[in-house]
């Protein structure tokens, strides 16, 4: 496998990324390690603690709603959100919220990519 190589100006058609959806539970650390799309099922109400800053990284985290439970999000002031505003979760049963991270090495965009699937 390639680890810390770079590559310039590659093709790379009709590929798949490895979700990653750890048993439910009441919090949920990201950790890039297990890739970059990842998908948490809340069973209360739950905190997610974001990874550090590292220029040019992005993620995808999707929740579930295992009810309507409250969601936290964990990234300090590094942290920013479209307008300065948390975006309220859905937090129906069964439901689904999608949110994309971009990081720049200081802070971590967060924005939604879609609610209430």
């Amino acid at each position: 496998p390639l680890t810390n190589q770079a590559l310039t100006n590659p093709t790379v058609t009709n590929y798949v990324e490895t979700l990653y959806a750890p048993a439910a539970g009441s919090s949920f650390t990201v950790s890039l390690t297990n890739g970059t799309v990842q998908r948490f099922t809340t069973n209360a109400n739950t905190t997610i603690t974001l990874p550090a800053s590292s220029a040019g990284k992005s993620f995808i985290v999707m929740v579930q709603y295992g009810g309507a439970h409250t969601l936290t999000w964990s990234g300090g002031s590094t942290l920013k959100w479209n307008a300065g505003v948390t975006p309220t979760p859905t937090s129906a049963n069964g439901k689904i919220d999608i949110f994309t991270f971009f990081q720049d090495g200081t802070n971590t965009y967060g924005s939604t990519f879609g609610q209430n699937f």
